[in-house]
């Protein structure tokens, strides 16, 4: 770790309060990468929840579906970690659950589009 980190840290340190030095201390608190990379990638989560006002024609499957994958491998990697990281298993846990509506959302609107096709087709057949 960088010593311009480490100092930086340490000073900052100085000004958390007695009842938040446990998190502050944690292994996989706000002084290592264990808090930061969870932190960002709750950006991931945000983006998902404003995609569900994007209409299901404009949703892609197979990114929504490597979102879910993912989000759900990672969900089990951070409690096989140590130290367990719970805002990381929290994150990826809403990563996955945002990705697999928008993959469920999707197929839904394809069902409901070959279902109209295939009424389409069989009104439009002549009856003999």
């Amino acid at each position: 770790m960088s010593v311009i980190y480490k100092n930086s840290m340490n000073a900052i340190g100085k000004f958390v309060p007695e009842k938040l030095q446990p998190l502050w201390k944690h292994p996989a608190g706000p002084q290592t990468i264990f808090f930061w990379a969870p932190a960002f990638k709750w950006g991931l989560v945000i983006a998902g929840l404003g995609d569900l006002q994007r209409p299901a024609h404009k949703i892609s499957i197979s990114q929504s579906c490597a979102l879910g994958i993912t989000g759900l491998i990672w969900t089990r990697y951070s409690l096989a970690i140590i130290p367990q990281n719970w805002n990381l298993f929290s994150v990826n846990l809403f990563v996955a659950c945002t990705a697999i509506y928008q993959v469920s959302r999707a197929l839904m609107y394809q069902r409901q589009q070959a279902a109209l096709e295939a009424s389409k087709v069989t009104s439009s057949d002549p009856v003999h």
